[in-house]
């Protein structure tokens, strides 16, 4: 037998997303089996799945072994390095500006070094992450960019702090600036621009045209010229709407790709260059919330900016052009 005492991170959920969370080896088909015959209770009592959990509710599971290993035994994230440039922190949330190079979550190639997993090391460092004390909340990543650009990422400490973002998220309360070097001047020197988008998952990698196809989705970014030194642009764009890859392809697509793209750009123009990454950052943040006020009321109006930024400093300096 198992039990879980719900904590604060735990609440609010309903009671197959916790055990999903809390459980991961648990198969789908045995959790709802479990659930129907009782060898799952709440409060010593039968539940439904959707339930809703509360502080204090106690779980009760009579199952296999099996399913629950330690499974803080093996705190994989302390062997994550320990570099994070902290732009914001408070007692909710961290702003982070991710190194271009850095995956914010573990793939096929790369499952230690993360960034979510320093941040969950720098976390449990500073005592503000406690495994043993969660049944099924981690600190977690409320956007994520690509590997090769920087730029803000959102962590949450908390799990009400995680679901307030993701619903501020989801209805665009967020604004995001991006800066970025592009190849030419773009004529106009700021425009709105609409194309279509196909996403070749197989190869991660997107194309977009001016025509609608079925499978297309809309793409609208809008693009300002900050400065032009010799063959090189400074740009600053605002994303209308986000999708993968929709800056450097939707720049490529008119005739001026990122510095340093290989993937929507030429090799032969980013030559001598240095640059191995586009020249990519979502550098700017800001907080603009409507509705019902939360416990991030606080950060309403509030706007965050990357302070260096390696591909600006050079197109500053001259290094670039």
């Amino acid at each position: 037998m198992k039990t879980f005492i719900i904590n604060e991170n735990d609440a609010g959920q309903r009671m197959d997303k916790f055990l999903t969370k809390a459980i991961p080896l648990l198969p789908q088909s045995l959790l709802y089996k479990s659930l129907r015959t009782k060898r799952i209770k709440l409060n010593g009592k039968r539940c439904e799945i959707s339930t809703r959990l509360q502080t204090g509710d106690r779980v009760d599971l009579y199952l296999n072994d099996e399913f629950f290993p330690d499974l803080n035994s093996d705190l994989l994230f302390l062997s994550a390095g320990d570099d994070l440039d902290i732009v914001y922190e408070d007692e909710n949330i961290l702003l982070l500006n991710k190194a271009p190079g850095l995956i914010v979550h573990e793939d096929e190639k790369e499952q230690i070094d993360t960034l979510i997993h320093r941040v969950q090391k720098y976390l449990y460092k500073k005592g503000e992450y406690q495994p043993q004390q969660e049944n099924s909340f981690t600190p977690a990543l409320c956007n994520r960019i690509d590997r090769n650009t920087s730029g803000i990422v959102i962590a949450a400490k908390n799990a009400a702090t995680l679901r307030v973002m993701a619903e501020k998220i989801k209805n665009r309360q967020l604004s995001k600036r991006y800066l970025c070097i592009v190849h030419g001047c773009p004529v106009p020197e700021q425009a709105t621009l609409t194309g279509y988008l196909v996403k070749d998952a197989e190869n991660n990698q997107v194309t977009i045209s001016r025509h609608k196809t079925p499978q297309a989705k809309t793409v609208l970014t809008r693009y300002r010229v900050l400065e032009t030194k010799g063959r090189f642009s400074l740009v600053e764009v605002d994303l209308l709407t986000g999708r993968t890859h929709q800056i450097r392809a939707h720049m490529a697509s008119i005739g001026h790709p990122l510095l340093g793209d290989t993937k929507y750009g030429h090799n032969r123009d980013n030559k001598g260059t240095g640059y191995r990454y586009q020249a990519l950052c979502s550098y700017k943040l800001i907080f603009s919330f409507i509705g019902e006020p939360t416990h991030l009321e606080y950060l309403n109006g509030r706007e965050f900016t990357v302070e260096h930024i390696g591909f600006y400093e050079d197109f500053i300096s001259g290094k670039i052009q």
